[in-house]
């Protein structure tokens, strides 16, 4: 455990007030390791690649617990190494964008480090569950193909006043059973409450996997375009 719970800061040295982002990696809650995309690499931008507790050592929430630390520490620090507190993205791919979800709708899990999720600039969830992850289903004995809004799914916390959201998939007919309807429902819900900029994209052809490269476009796309949080 004390090999997950780490992360890695690559970061531009000839910029000051660099955009962030916070990358997470997918496996299923139970696999997996920390990477820095390559294509997110000399963009000048910084990326804080972080791991966290995997199961079966642990259950939730305590994957979404480490998740949240490794944001409050980049909110903490990335001014010492040039970043713009004020331009923090929180991303990831699969599990990845499931916890990217958590963290930005549910707010309990940066209250623990006096933050607000409210300070994110984006979340860019790539193919994340939205509804309970099949992991923690799991854990309750839960068959995987029982669909569940709780408490521990991005679903169930939709409001008005979060970040900025782009939520991608890969090809409905392609992706992990269900992926792009549950993110299509989400984006849906958050028209529903008045959530002013939350945005769907579908990429055809790819599948779960393949998705993450061409997605990287769209989160540099996504990263130009949202405004900075006023100070």
């Amino acid at each position: 455990m004390k090999t997950q719970c780490r992360l890695d800061l690559y970061y531009p040295t000839q910029t000051k007030n660099f955009t962030t982002v916070v990358w997470f990696h997918g496996g299923g809650l139970k696999a997996g390791k920390r990477v820095i995309p390559k294509a997110l690499r000399e963009q000048g931008i910084a990326i804080v690649a972080a791991s966290y507790r995997l199961h079966p050592q642990v259950k939730s929430p305590a994957y979404i617990e480490d998740a949240a630390a490794a944001v409050a520490w980049t909110f903490q620090n990335i001014a010492s190494f040039g970043g713009s507190p004020q331009r923090i993205f929180i991303s990831g791919h699969s599990a990845g964008g499931y916890l990217t979800s958590m963290i930005g709708l549910d707010k309990r899990w940066l209250n623990v480090h006096q933050l607000d999720a409210n300070q994110i600039a984006g979340l860019i969830p790539f193919s994340g569950h939205a509804i309970t992850h099949f992991t923690v289903r799991k854990e309750r004995g839960i068959d995987d193909k029982q669909p569940i809004i709780d408490e521990m799914a991005p679903l169930y916390h939709v409001r008005d006043d979060a970040p900025p959201m782009l939520l991608i998939t890969g090809d409905r007919d392609l992706e992990l059973l269900g992926r792009y309807e549950e993110n299509a429902y989400l984006w849906r819900m958050m028209q529903v409450v008045g959530h002013p900029d939350t945005e769907l994209r579908e990429l055809d052809g790819y599948n779960h996997g393949k998705m993450a490269a061409p997605a990287h476009e769209l989160l540099l796309q996504f990263l130009n375009r949202t405004k900075p949080k006023p100070q």
